[in-house]
């Protein structure tokens, strides 16, 4: 098979891989339709997260199941199926409390060794281990595009909104318009937010927000913080959303939160950094940080991108061919993609 494989910070190449196999009774083995390049796939091409040379990298896909253990039962031979990015065991105790992103036996696709060493799924052919948890149908009528981010993005914006436990008839913000944030807002909205400020630097991502429903505001064109305080009677908004993952962004989440109120960071945030504690905790402030529950979340974010309630279509700006991997890393480095969208 063909799969696309890390070779060194800033270069990936398509190579012939041997097909995988069942090698247990609840492994199921995929054909791929569709692949994503992630956020996250951009740590692993900058070198930031070490992964061998000549590992197959990507996380996120949509593709029929050509083969499936005995113990699979959620799927069967022919379904249409979407992943999440990581396995779970279902057994430890971080499962048995329904905390699968903390899964003591999680294995991240593509990742390389650090990350349980699943090979990934920018690839022709992907095995699944743990396929009861990790697959899902993909529901009549839903496009690849659509059905790709349940697994992760969607999943994870929806998490990031869960996980403040927004009600209805909060106000939000969200800080940083990547594929993330933007599917942060739509959850939101979706959650019965009342008002959604969106902010960013980019005008392009601007304008997606406020298409979306959510009041845009540039980062340094104009003054986030007295915008929200005007349009909050001097509050601040019931919960920021963190979608960037750096200190800079997590202390002006801290300055739009209302007293008692959240930040939600689910940016990945790595080494050390500065935020203002001392306003958080005269505030009050919950901050719920960490990786997204995306399997806990996946049936009901399914359930409402087939509803029409969550719509990431629009986050899918190019589609490039697997042959084309290396050129269109080169494209998502340089930030002319939101969402691209490989098919074999």
């Amino acid at each position: 098979m063909r799969a696309v494989t890390f070779q060194a910070p800033g270069e990936v190449r398509i190579e012939e891989k041997p097909d995988p196999e069942i090698g247990a009774p609840d492994d199921a083995l995929i054909w791929i339709e569709a692949t994503g390049i992630c956020g996250s796939d951009l740590h692993i091409y900058h070198g930031r997260v070490p992964v061998e040379p000549g590992f197959t990298i990507g996380h996120e896909f949509v593709g029929t199941v050509l083969a499936a253990g005995d113990e699979v039962e959620r799927v069967g031979v022919g379904d249409r199926v979407l992943g999440t990015f990581h396995t779970a065991c279902a057994t430890c105790a971080s499962c048995l409390r329904g905390d699968y992103h903390r899964c003591r036996n999680q294995r991240t696709f593509g990742h390389g060794s650090h990350l349980g060493d699943l090979q990934g799924a920018q690839a022709e052919l992907l095995l699944v281990p743990r396929a009861n948890l990790t697959l899902r149908r993909v529901p009549d009528g839903m496009s690849a595009d659509v059905a790709l981010f349940a697994g992760d993005v969607m999943g994870t914006g929806y998490h990031a909104i869960a996980h403040a436990e927004m009600k209805a008839g909060d106000t939000v913000a969200v800080l940083g318009l990547g594929p993330v944030g933007l599917c942060a807002i739509q959850a939101a909205l979706a959650a019965g937010a009342v008002k959604v400020f969106a902010v960013d630097t980019v005008a392009e991502r601007l304008a997606m927000a406020e298409r979306f429903g959510a009041t845009p505001l540039h980062l340094t064109e104009q003054d986030p913080k007295k915008a929200v305080r005007a349009a909050t009677e001097g509050l601040g908004v019931d919960v920021v959303v963190d979608a960037v993952g750096d200190p800079g962004p997590l202390a002006l989440a801290v300055s739009l939160a209302r007293d008692a109120g959240t930040v939600s960071g689910i940016g990945a945030y790595a080494g050390k950094g500065e935020i203002p504690l001392g306003l958080a905790w005269l505030k009050g402030l919950q901050l719920r940080l960490g990786l997204a529950n995306v399997i806990a979340h996946v049936d009901r974010v399914l359930g409402l991108m087939e509803a029409g309630k969550l719509d990431p279509a629009p986050l899918v700006t190019h589609h490039m061919p697997l042959d084309q991997a290396s050129e269109a890393y080169k494209v998502y480095d340089q930030r002319e993609a939101l969402k691209i969208v490989l098919t074999p």
